[in-house]
């Protein structure tokens, strides 16, 4: 907030259905006869909520939104109906072919799991009823695309706003990036990879995981690694414990009754998620957390993978790798767009089931 006084060399503007373009002095232009709520709107006419939403048809991708020149994204706000990860986020960076966000747009804020739950941090928040809201600065030189894609087989309609500036960004600018992974089941003593084969320089800002549990017990002692740097065997950084990474302790555990998980939503951290069994079909644990390296970026030069493992206990007191089912977005910056994506996977494999 100690720059809000200051007047920059920036010009804002807003794409939302309501101005496709982002252009000056044509927001509300659409003309009744060509927008998606022209019933609504049909006593009123142009300027009176004709065109608030778009639909995507099943199996489509559409540009949400198109900026030419220099400039940053301030804020993205949205609301999606239907099965969370079944819409794909995609954006570009500087006319690059490869997107630098790819993400199940649930995921990507920090709503893994199809169900609402309300998150408080700085970096992304999820309102009533079910609003995404994004506040990741994301600058960039030349263009920025937006795109989103529709897996499922009903049409969809999505409400969003995209926030930016126009205007000189700085020499040492980075790059936004997120990456979805998931792997069900995780192979028996084998690392969960949240982020691999990351070459440039820049700096790891955030992780988000949804966490299903197949076994029964605590299932959070697995430790965060990140080798940096040419790092091989062994990491530069790796934690203590998996509550303890998201800043939590001791299983994240009611500390008055001991009898239950606590759900916490913070500016940096919480475990914003905590899905119980009933007593029928949903019959597994499931979790959502969230991390934001704000304050304490991790900053490496050359390269770097970030893993976790899945740890709980089992007989005489011995760690028990555990096989479960754990998606992830990565959130970081570098000096340059990627050049490549690993596969993100088909509907089927992306389901929550």
């Amino acid at each position: 907030m100690e720059d809000l006084f200051r007047v920059k060399k920036a010009l804002t503007r807003s794409i939302s259905p309501e101005n496709r373009t982002g252009e000056k002095g044509r927001g509300g232009d659409t003309p009744l006869d060509k927008g998606t709520a022209k019933n609504a709107a049909r006593d009123l006419g142009t300027g009176w909520k004709v065109n608030p939403y778009l639909i995507i048809a099943p199996g489509e991708t559409i540009e949400l939104a198109h900026i030419v020149g220099e400039g940053r994204i301030t804020q993205i706000w949205m609301t999606l109906a239907g099965v969370w990860r079944d819409y794909i986020l995609r954006i570009y960076w500087d006319g690059r072919p490869v997107p630098s966000v790819e993400c199940p747009a649930g995921d990507f804020f920090c709503m893994g799991w199809g169900k609402y739950a309300q998150i408080n941090s700085l970096a992304v928040c999820v309102n009533p009823g079910s609003a995404f809201n994004c506040y990741w600065p994301m600058p960039f030189k030349k263009e920025c695309l937006i795109t989103m894609e529709n897996r499922n087989e009903k049409p969809a309609s999505i409400y969003y706003q995209v926030n930016y500036e126009l205007g000189p960004q700085g020499e040492d600018m980075a790059y936004f990036h997120a990456r979805f992974n998931r792997t069900n089941p995780l192979p028996y003593k084998e690392d969960y990879v949240i982020l691999d084969k990351i070459e440039g320089r820049g700096q790891y800002v955030g992780t988000y995981i949804a966490w299903g549990v197949n076994n029964t017990g605590w299932w959070g002692e697995g430790e965060i690694k990140f080798y940096m740097d040419g790092d091989t065997e062994y990491p530069t950084i790796c934690g203590t414990g998996t509550e303890d990474y998201f800043c939590g302790s001791y299983d994240f555990e009611d500390p008055v009754g001991h009898k239950s998980y606590l759900p916490f939503s913070t500016p940096y951290t919480g475990l914003c998620q905590v899905i119980t069994p009933d007593q029928l079909y949903q019959s597994q644990m499931r979790f959502g957390m969230y991390r934001w390296h704000i304050t304490d970026p991790v900053r490496f030069e050359k390269d770097l993978k970030v893993t976790i493992q899945a740890l709980g206990w089992r007989s005489g007191g011995r760690y028990l790798p555990l096989m479960d089912d754990i998606s992830s977005v990565a959130y970081w910056y570098q000096d340059e767009p990627v050049k490549s994506q690993p596969p993100l996977g088909d509907r089927d494999s992306l389901e929550v089931i």
